[in-house]
C-alpha cells in the first residue's frame, strides 16, 4: 500500500499554527514572531513565512507591513455578522438531518452526548469542549448536504479561537447538555420543525446568546479596542519538528 504524501515543512508548520489558534492557545491580537518560531520547529525563516502567508490567506493571521504578523481579531460586527449567519445554517442543518440522520449516525450522536454528560459530572472542561464538537459534527455529516456542511465547518473554525472559555462555567455545560438532550430527542424521534427550533434557540447567534458569550471574552481579543498584553510574542515553549535547520 502506498503511503500518503508527506507534507511539506511549510504545510507541517501551517497545521501546528491553525490548531493551536482554533484552540486558543495562541488568542486573538497574538504576535507571532519569525525568528522564535524559527527556533521552536527548528527551521529557517522561510518556511515560517510560507506557513504564515498561507494562515493569512485563511484569516488566521493578519500581516501588517513594518509591524509583524498577528492573529487576527475580528470587530464586534464582523463576530456577531459570522455568529448570525451561523445561527441560520445550523438550524437549517439540523432540519435536514431530523429527515436524513441514518442509524449509525445516531448512535454516534448519542455517544457524543454520554460523552459530554461524564465530562460534566467530572468537571472536564476541555474533554466537554471536544464532546460539543463531536455533537454538532455529527449533525453536519447527518444532513447528507456537503456544501451546507463545509460552510458551517468553516465559520466555527474561524470563530474558535474566541470559545476557549465558552465551557469553563459549570452552569453554562448544565445548559448545553441539556440542550442536546432536547435536540437528540427531535432528531431522533424526526421531528424537522422542533429540532430546526431547539438549534436556533442553542446558537450563540441570536441577541440573547450573543450578549452571553460577548460576556466571555476580553475586550483585547477585538479590532476595535487596545491591543493589551494578547500582543505578546507566540510561545517556544512546543518541541522543534524533526529535522535540521535548513536554509534560508
Amino acid at each position: 500500500m502506498s503511503q500518503p504524501p508527506k507534507l511539506s515543512r511549510s504545510a507541517e508548520i501551517k497545521a501546528l499554527l491553525e490548531s493551536e489558534i482554533e484552540r486558543g492557545e495562541l488568542v486573538p491580537g497574538a504576535a507571532l514572531d519569525e525568528r522564535a518560531l524559527a527556533a521552536r520547529f527548528n527551521v529557517s525563516r522561510t518556511p515560517i513565512r510560507e506557513a504564515l502567508q498561507q494562515l493569512a490567506a485563511q484569516q488566521y493571521v493578519q500581516i501588517v507591513p513594518r509591524q509583524g504578523v498577528f492573529v487576527t481579531k475580528m470587530t464586534v460586527p464582523q463576530l456577531r455578522d459570522m455568529l448570525e449567519l451561523l445561527h441560520e445554517l445550523e438550524a437549517v442543518s439540523a432540519r435536514l438531518a431530523a429527515r436524513r440522520m441514518n442509524d449509525g449516525q445516531r448512535v454516534e450522536l448519542q455517544r457524543t452526548i454520554d460523552e459530554g454528560v461524564e465530562a460534566l459530572n467530572q468537571g472536564d472542561a476541555r474533554r466537554f469542549a471536544r464532546s460539543n464538537a463531536e455533537f454538532h459534527e455529527v449533525i453536519c455529516q447527518a444532513c447528507h448536504n456537503d456544501y451546507l456542511a463545509e460552510q458551517i465547518r468553516a465559520i466555527r473554525r474561524l470563530i474558535s479561537r474566541y470559545r476557549p472559555k465558552l465551557f469553563l462555567a459549570p452552569s453554562r455545560r448544565e445548559k448545553v447538555i441539556a440542550d442536546h438532550q432536547r435536540l437528540a430527542q427531535a432528531l431522533l424521534s424526526g421531528d424537522e420543525a422542533i429540532a430546526e427550533e431547539v438549534m436556533a434557540q442553542h446558537s450563540p447567534g441570536g441577541d440573547a446568546g450573543f450578549s452571553e458569550f460577548l460576556a466571555t471574552l476580553p475586550a483585547e481579543f477585538f479590532n476595535d479596542a487596545p491591543m493589551g498584553h494578547s500582543r505578546e510574542a507566540a510561545s517556544v515553549e512546543s518541541g522543534p519538528l524533526n529535522g535540521e535547520h535548513d536554509e534560508e
